[in-house]
């Protein structure tokens, strides 16, 4: 796996605010928002190759 600071600012923003400042019930959105866009994007990638 990646040392964080190899990832853009924007998902390390979003790890911080994972560990600090989310509530449990955003912490259960965050995961749904993030594993969709992961399907998405793998499903992308499959038609492309």
């Amino acid at each position: 796996m990646k040392h964080i600071d190899q990832y853009p600012k924007s998902i390390k923003k979003a790890v911080r605010y994972i560990k600090q400042d989310a509530t449990k019930e955003q912490l259960e959105e965050i995961k749904k928002l993030i594993e969709d866009a992961i399907e998405r994007r793998k499903s992308a990638l499959k038609k492309t190759s």
